[in-house]
Order: structure tokens, then sequence, then C-alpha cells
């Protein structure tokens, strides 16, 4: 492995992305430590100029390009964040960029690109296909092609990250980082390592994009056939070689994480510290719990929160059916006067909020011997729920909690 990501190049970086970064202080989670038993630090590079980490990477690698490479133009392939930072690098830098996205990157990321003065083309259904586009594009306009991971520049500028972190909280223990490609991962896996062998860096991918796990096992980047996750930043089938030995050496483990628990930390950070978080940085508030409780001192990296209204809505919605705080129960309910009256004083009574009614009277042949009332509510939590359904229950009632659908 040619040693090319060195403590000098860290800093030679650290010192370019000054100029397009801003400070992204760590700020401790006193609720995120209560639950996995660890003390918590956040570094929020959700809350960069293009609302993630990304723009380091970008930066570092267009100021390292000659006057030749830059005249030509430049070209990437994104699923929306490194889009964003080479749009804006390239615009810092006076020269045109073309960004290839997939066909499925949500419209804000679309948006904020074209709005850094970048031609946008969409092309495939996740970040791999857009790739190959846009390496055809690069061949065919004579473009100079900008990736987004799969470069040791691009991964030393990312790294800058880690560097900040311990020089905010030097004893840190473990650093948590989100894994797509691996740029990002093995920036910051490779910088602790040089500054401090002791500081574990685990890396964390979602389930349903497990290519760093596969890499791993198999001694080998390998592609897997499709990639199903609704961490779209993270949704790529293939880790780069390039930055796959930095990883292999230097990742103490991995950690892979179900979509459902990247619904619950979205409500996590939005309700306890008012942050939105994109699918793909909640990787690491996730993977918290997976840590053993032994109070070490984490710091989870927020890779971006780039997260479109549209989705951000689902994912509440959703979020707070997994909690518990809404749900839909269907009873069976005898047709005549009174009884809607009885089972909503029932919920009043348990301080439960009807937001959703459907009654069905042609559930049974004999309306007089049935008909089913569903009943959306708004609930507290789990152990709420569990009471207003027991109070419905001890009422002579049988309710049956159902799926819910809003």
């Amino acid at each position: 492995m040619t040693e090319m990501l060195t403590l000098e190049a860290f800093e030679e970086a650290s010192l370019k992305v000054k100029d397009v970064t801003q400070e992204t202080k760590l700020v401790e989670s006193p609720y995120l430590s209560a639950q996995c038993g660890n003390r918590v630090w956040l570094k929020p590079e959700n809350m960069q100029r293009t609302g993630a980490y990304k723009v380091r990477g970008a930066y570092y690698k267009i100021s390292t390009l000659g006057a030749d490479e830059l005249s030509r133009g430049l070209i990437t392939a994104s699923a929306g964040n490194h889009a964003q930072g080479v749009a804006y690098a390239a615009q810092r830098a006076g020269v045109p960029a073309t960004v290839v996205m997939p066909t499925t990157t949500p419209l804000i990321k679309v948006e904020r690109t074209k709005a850094f003065g970048a031609e946008v083309v969409l092309a495939g259904d996740v970040y791999d296909e857009a790739c190959d586009y846009a390496l055809k594009l690069a061949d065919e306009r004579g473009l100079t092609f900008v990736h987004p991971f799969n470069d040791p520049v691009i991964a030393t500028g990312q790294g800058t990250i880690a560097m900040e972190i311990v020089q905010e909280l030097p004893l840190v223990d473990t650093i948590l980082v989100p894994v797509g490609g691996g740029g990002l991962a093995c920036g910051v896996s490779t910088f602790a390592k040089l500054h401090n062998p002791h500081i574990k860096v685990i890396g964390v991918e979602p389930a349903g994009a497990p290519s760093l796990t596969r890499a791993l096992e198999a001694g080998c980047p390998v592609r897997l056939d499709a990639a199903n996750t609704i961490a779209d930043g993270t949704a790529v089938l293939e880790v780069g070689d390039q930055v796959f030995p930095y990883l292999r050496e230097n990742l103490d483990d991995v950690i892979t994480v179900p979509d459902e628990e990247l619904i619950v930390s979205f409500l996590d950070m939005v309700e306890n510290h008012k942050m939105i978080v994109e699918n793909s940085g909640l990787l690491t508030v996730a993977a918290l719990k997976h840590l053993p409780a032994d109070g070490r001192r984490v710091v989870s990296i927020l890779s971006g929160g780039n997260m479109d209204v549209i989705t951000m809505s689902s994912v509440v919605q959703h979020g707070l059916i997994q909690r518990g705080r809404i749900f839909t129960m269907s009873v069976l309910l005898p047709d005549r006067p009174g009884m809607l009256v009885k089972v909503a004083s029932i919920i009043a009574e348990q301080n439960g909020n009807v937001i959703k009614l459907e009654h069905n009277q042609f559930v049974s042949t004999n309306r007089n011997a049935a008909v089913e009332l569903k009943v959306t509510i708004e609930a507290f939590g789990e152990e709420h729920k569990a009471q207003i359904v027991e109070a419905l229950a001890q009422s002579g009632l049988d309710p049956r909690v159902v799926q819910t659908s809003l």
C-alpha cells in the first residue's frame, strides 16, 4: 500500500479546507449518553454550508489539480452530498462542473447542486450506475473526473474531521463513522490511528447495502447485487479499491444497522437536539446502542443533513408508529346508539387523543351483531398505548392493534 495519507498531508488538507468549512464543534448528548451507557458527543457535519462533510474532500482535491485539469472542466457522480461539495468548490475555483446523480436522488440535493452552478445530469437508479455514466461523459467530453470516495486525496480531506475531533476531545475512545464507498471512513480511521493507535474507529453501514462487510469477508472489494436502504448517501454497491486497504488496516470493527433503527434515530435527533440529520448521517446514532455500555467517550459523526421534506414527513410518521406514539386498533361493536361514545370516552379517560376514525358497517352481513370501528390514536409511547388497549378490554370490548396507515 503506497503511503499517501500521512500526518503532513492531513495537516495541509486541514489548512486548505478552513477556506470553505464552517466550524462544527462537538455537541455533547446527555440523552444519547443515558440511552447507551457511554458518554456521547456528536460531530455535526450536517451543519456545513453544503449540508455535509463532502465539501472537505472535494475542495482539497480540486486545490491539488493542475491548471490543465481545471481548464478542461470537472465532472463527478454522486448521490447528492459530494455533488454539492464539488459544485461549491468548482464555483470557488471558477471552473465549470457537471454532476451525474441517480434518478432516485432527493430533490433537495438536486436543486442545491444546481444552485452552486453545476450542470446536473440524472442517470441510473443507484450511485454506481450514475458513476459509470459519468466516466463515459468524462471520456467523451475530456473532463476531469473527481471521484467521490475512491481517491486517497479525497479521503485525506475527509480525514480533517478526525483532526478536529482529537483537538477538541483529546481523550476520545471511539469514533463512529458512516461507510458508503469508504472515503470518509478511510480518512477518519487512518488519521486516528496515526495520531493515537488506541482510538477505536468503527465503521457503520446500512444493512441493505453492506458493501464493506462483504469486502472484508472476501478480502477485496466485491460488487453487491443491489442496494436497498433509505440511507441513500451510503447506498453504494462496492467500496473503493484504493481506500479498501486503509479500511481493512485501520477500522476496528464494522456495524450494520437496519433501516428501522434509522427511523427512530431521526426522532431522537429532532426532539432532543433540534437537528435534521439525513438517514446516512444517522447510522452512527443508531450504532450507539450496538456498543458495550462501559462508559467510553464516543463521537458519532453526523455526515450530512440534506433531506427533503417529503422524506422527512415519512420518516417522522413511521418513527412515531415504531415508538407506539401513534397506533391503530380495530374494535367490533354492536350497531346501536352510544357505542361510539363509549369507545371515545374510554380513550379520553386514558388521555389518548383520537386522530382518525373509520366506521365500517359492512364487515358482517349481520349489522346488529357487529360493525367495525378503526381508531387511530396518539399516545405517549408503548406503555401508554398498552394502557389504552387494556382499558378498552376491561370494558368488555375486544380491541386489536392493526397496522397503522396515516
